[in-house]
């Protein structure tokens, strides 16, 4: 099941259970372990945990959650920053699995986080939310269907390569139409370019019946996780060449389902591969193999960025569902600077849209 980062107040998360940021004696404490023992009913909280007692360093208990929308609270202890050398990562990184593997022993099917140690404990956040995506995305590749959100307070507190996000600006800068004051020569130009490539596909868009959801459109060693070692496919790939003209002939009749089976066998990648990279639900991919169904215009583009299509390939999926890409839209812009360098890793992705204020792929 998906991986979603949300900006919200963690308290306020409706799923099965919430992680709290914990201390090893399980007491109240501020920022988020703070505001997770008044939501829920300090007394009650503190008196369950104070009969537990303990909880090391890397390791989970779990409660009840008492008066949160959450029906457990699991209580996690993340290190304290002391410069990387003294075993963090990995600490850090157990935190998130033995929440994640507790989730699931109570038959959990939601969880949210926080970004742990991210607060008082100084783990550098940019550090802590790479293990943060990194441990979950491992658990849910290897172990389980899950829903799981990283919880934000606020944008501030999302760290990124300050490198990547000045390229995805420099690029949001020289083609996105949408708020730009251009000269009329300028903006004519960007825009005939975008028409003459969107002319060089054949669209063929049969009637299809509407996604029935609400979508965005309305076990390696836990070192080696930590470290994001041996991805089973290269997150990352140069992009093959442009389709050819009896290529897109011979299968201009496709449906979308046809197509993304098609491409699935022509990429040599399985189903359950091409939804978990995705960031889909099993069930709703199951619905995208049949014939007829038409998926959300977020959905299409996660299908893309899965099967490491490129811009042709990638227009050629979307007009099959009567989507294409637009100059006009900064999402679309975002979405078109990673598959033209070649960077497939939807969560790297869903943190940059995150960073620019814009909906995310998959979940």
């Amino acid at each position: 099941m998906p991986f979603e980062i949300v900006r919200n107040d963690i308290t306020h998360m409706q799923v099965d259970a919430i992680v709290n940021a914990a201390n090893v004696r399980l007491a109240p404490g501020g920022g988020v372990c703070g505001a997770i023992f008044a939501a829920a009913g300090r007394e009650k909280l503190e008196r369950v945990c104070r009969s537990i007692g303990h909880c090391g360093v890397g390791e989970a208990v779990i409660t009840p959650g008492f008066d949160l929308p959450a029906k457990y609270i699991i209580h996690t202890v993340g290190p304290v920053w002391q410069g990387g050398s003294q075993g963090e990562a990995e600490l850090l990184c157990s935190c998130y699995l033995q929440s994640l593997r507790l989730a699931v022993r109570k038959r959990c099917r939601s969880v949210a986080f926080p970004l742990i140690s991210s607060g008082i404990y100084g783990y550098p956040k940019g550090e802590a939310l790479q293990i943060a995506v990194s441990a979950i995305r491992a658990f849910l590749t290897d172990e389980a269907d899950l829903a799981v959100s990283l919880v934000i307070f606020d944008r501030e507190a999302l760290e990124l390569s300050k490198g990547l996000l000045g390229r995805v600006q420099s690029y949001i800068d020289d083609w996105y139409v949408g708020e730009h004051t251009f000269s009329r020569r300028t903006q004519t130009a960007v825009l005939e370019r975008e028409q003459q490539e969107q002319t060089s596909m054949f669209l063929e868009m049969p009637q299809m019946q509407s996604e029935d959801t609400a979508s965005f459109d309305s076990a390696d060693t836990m070192q080696d996780v930590c470290l994001l070692r041996t991805p089973t496919i290269p997150e990352t790939a140069p992009t093959s060449a442009k389709r050819s003209l009896s290529d897109l002939l011979f299968h201009m009749e496709d449906s979308f389902s046809r197509m993304l089976l098609r491409l699935i066998d022509e990429k040599g990648m399985t189903d359950v591969q091409v939804y978990k990279r995705a960031n889909l639900d099993r069930k709703l991919f199951s619905k995208l193999r049949k014939e007829g169904y038409n998926p959300s215009r977020q959905t299409a583009i996660a299908l893309a960025i899965a099967l490491r299509l490129n811009l042709d390939e990638t227009k050629d999926l979307l007009s099959r569902a009567g989507y294409t890409l637009s100059r006009c839209s900064k999402f679309d812009v975002i979405i078109e600077y990673f598959i033209t360098e070649g960077i497939y890793d939807i969560d790297e992705i869903n943190q940059v849209l995150f960073a620019f204020d814009q909906k995310l792929l998959g979940a």
